[in-house]
């Protein structure tokens, strides 16, 4: 089992930039995938982007591409996602979210209910 937790969010205005940070427990990191989801007011939860266990891979939702980057530090627990050029559509609520990957494929799921565990969230508010 792992325990996530998001950090970096906040108020910030239209063309700045943000780098989110979540923190997992436990001493597996590396074999779970991990990915970031958003869910803005009165809208279903979505993909933002999604890295292998080692990193070695990457997955975008095509209008976060060239905007937003995931990385991953394995040696210190910690999935990031380094969000610029932020725009007021950006606002909503960061999850990071693992998918437990050992024995199976490396593939990146953009899929909700593929995701195992989830952290609580950071409000990320950008203003015009």
């Amino acid at each position: 089992q792992v325990q996530l937790v998001e950090s970096g969010g906040g108020l910030v205005q239209a063309g700045g930039s943000l780098r989110l940070s979540c923190a997992a427990s436990g001493r597996t990191f590396s074999l779970y995938i991990m990915g970031w989801f958003r869910q803005a007011p009165g809208k279903e939860r979505e993909f933002v982007a999604g890295i292998s266990g080692r990193g070695g891979s990457t997955y975008y939702t095509d209008s976060m591409k060239g905007r937003f980057t995931i990385s991953r530090d394995n040696a210190k627990n910690t999935v990031y996602l380094q969000m610029n050029s932020l725009k007021p559509e950006d606002t909503a609520v960061y999850y990071c979210a693992a998918d437990w990957s050992f024995g199976r494929s490396d593939r990146i799921s953009s899929l909700t209910a593929e995701y195992d565990y989830w952290g609580q969230g950071t409000q990320v508010t950008v203003s015009s």
